[in-house]
Parts: C-alpha cells; sequence; structure tokens
C-alpha cells in the first residue's frame, strides 16, 4: 500500500488529490509542506502531494525554496479544478455570519463573496481545518472557506456554493518520491522541471537559455528566487516540453550547464492531460 504525505487536514484539495492519484493509498496528514517532504526523505512516505501554484493566487510560497533541497524526485503532475463552499454549523444562516476562517490562499481566492459580506478574516493552516475549527466552535457567527468534501467531513452547512472569484481557478500539484522513476521517451507529451543557477558572468542567463530557444524547446515556467541574504546569485525553477533523451533538449540542456555553476534535474514526467487540453482551447 502507497503511503501518500500531504500538507493539511482530511478534507483538503491535497487529500483530494491524494485520494484521486492514490486511491487505495494510506493517507498521512502533516502540518507543513517541510514535513511532508520529511516524510517521504525519511522513509515514512511512499510519495508526497503537494501544491506548487495556482492559476488565480500564483506560486505557492516556500515550495520552490524547498523542492531542490529535500533530494526528491517530480514523478507526475495533476491539475485541480478548485471549488470552495461558504460553510457553518448545521442552522446558520448568511446574516449570521461575522467571521470568516479559511487558508490565505483561499481567503485571496474569495474575494468577492468576502466584500459582499463585509466579514473579519482569520487565517488557518488549511482550509480543512478551517471547517474543522467552525465545528468545534459551534458558533453560527464563524463560517468557513473549504472544499465541498470538508463539510461532509465535519457536519458543516454549505451556506453559499462555489464562491471561488474565478470558475476556471485551478491549482497544480506535484507529486514527489525517493525514485526519479523517469518517464521512458516513448512520443509521448513529457514534461521535464530543473533547477539553475546560472555563472558570474555578463549575459549569463541570456547565454543559458538561448538553447532552449535555438533548439526550438518550449518553456513552460521560468522562476526565480534569492537564496540566503547578501549578493548570492539568483536560483532558477524552469519547466520545459519534452524529455532529457531527446536530441534537441540534450543540446539545451548541454548549453544551459556550460553557463550554469549547478543544474539539476528535478523530475521528467508525463504531462497531464489538463494541460494538453488547455493547448488544444
Amino acid at each position: 500500500m502507497t503511503t501518500v504525505a500531504y500538507q493539511g487536514e482530511p478534507g483538503s484539495n491535497s487529500a483530494t488529490v491524494a485520494q484521486a492519484l492514490f486511491p487505495r493509498g494510506r493517507e498521512l496528514p502533516c502540518t507543513g509542506f517541510e514535513q511532508a517532504l520529511d516524510a517521504v526523505t525519511l522513509g515514512d512516505a511512499d510519495v508526497a502531494v503537494i501544491p506548487v501554484d495556482n492559476s488565480t493566487a500564483g506560486r505557492v510560497a516556500d515550495v520552490h525554496h524547498l523542492l531542490p533541497e529535500s533530494g526528491l524526485f517530480i514523478v507526475a503532475e495533476y491539475f485541480l479544478a478548485i471549488r470552495f463552499d461558504l460553510m457553518g454549523v448545521p442552522g446558520t444562516s448568511f446574516e449570521q455570519v461575522e467571521c470568516v476562517r479559511s487558508h490565505v490562499h483561499a481567503l485571496g481566492q474569495c474575494r468577492k463573496v468576502l466584500r459582499e459580506g463585509g466579514w473579519r478574516t482569520l487565517v488557518s493552516d488549511d482550509t480543512a481545518g478551517a471547517a474543522r475549527e467552525v465545528a468545534e466552535l459551534g458558533d453560527p457567527r464563524h463560517a468557513a472557506l473549504a472544499p465541498p468534501a470538508a463539510a461532509r467531513l465535519y457536519g458543516l452547512e454549505v451556506l453559499r456554493a462555489e464562491v471561488e472569484d474565478d470558475p476556471d481557478n485551478t491549482t497544480r500539484f506535484v507529486v514527489l518520491s525517493r525514485d526519479p522513476r523517469v518517464a521512458p521517451d516513448g512520443g509521448e507529451p513529457t514534461m521535464t522541471s530543473l533547477f539553475f543557477c546560472v555563472r558570474n558572468i555578463s549575459s549569463a542567463l541570456y547565454k543559458a537559455l538561448g538553447g532552449f530557444a535555438s533548439s526550438g524547446v518550449n518553456l513552460t515556467k521560468i522562476e526565480s528566487y534569492q537564496m540566503g541574504a547578501g549578493l548570492n546569485p539568483s536560483r532558477f525553477y524552469v519547466e520545459i516540453e519534452g524529455h532529457p533523451d531527446e536530441p534537441r533538449v540534450a543540446l539545451a540542456l548541454q548549453e544551459l550547464r556550460f553557463f550554469s555553476s549547478e543544474v539539476r534535474v528535478l523530475g521528467t514526467y508525463p504531462a497531464h492531460p489538463h494541460r494538453l487540453k488547455g493547448r488544444a482551447g
């Protein structure tokens, strides 16, 4: 049986993804992203399911700092349509609500209903955790923004369904493992995630990325972040379409390595159907 670690509580979006990908797996809820990754590193879990970015809120804070240092490999991706319901204890009316609890990202993705209600907000560690807190309080003045599964799990009543600002709101998750499980280069759409740090020379970033353009490799994501204080060079997280064994990708990576002080492939994995659907549209 596969043990799946994730940040959050049962009923959260991460739990939903874990159940979709590993329906017979054993769930291991964790208090934070670092704890979920550590569970895999230490052998307490086989894989970790981690959100990396959201179509509305952007990248998930801290995750890209943790991925390169974890020593784990990305082996799959999953896109989840995000739905948030406003929920309270049974018998609560919309007008009784005075305070809404949720994760900071969920509050940021449901601004319209929060403005309409004029409520104060409280940040919880997790969306499902916010639902549990409201259930434990038993106070009709408190409500939670959480996935629909949380209302069923904690016995809450949905006051208003699907209150997310963007109906196309989507979060991308990745699955991490100690085993790289590199996807075979069989002609199927493949993604490769990597991390690099450029050498301290003039135009290094321009030259490092030039190989992708000249080789016709599509860069779907590039993000920079600073490690530590001072004038340390920026690090970059990149995702590309293609497999490292493809000649054009191999050439691009060769040029990247020439102008970089460090290059680390974090994983090669099948492209999720949502990505292909978006391209077709």
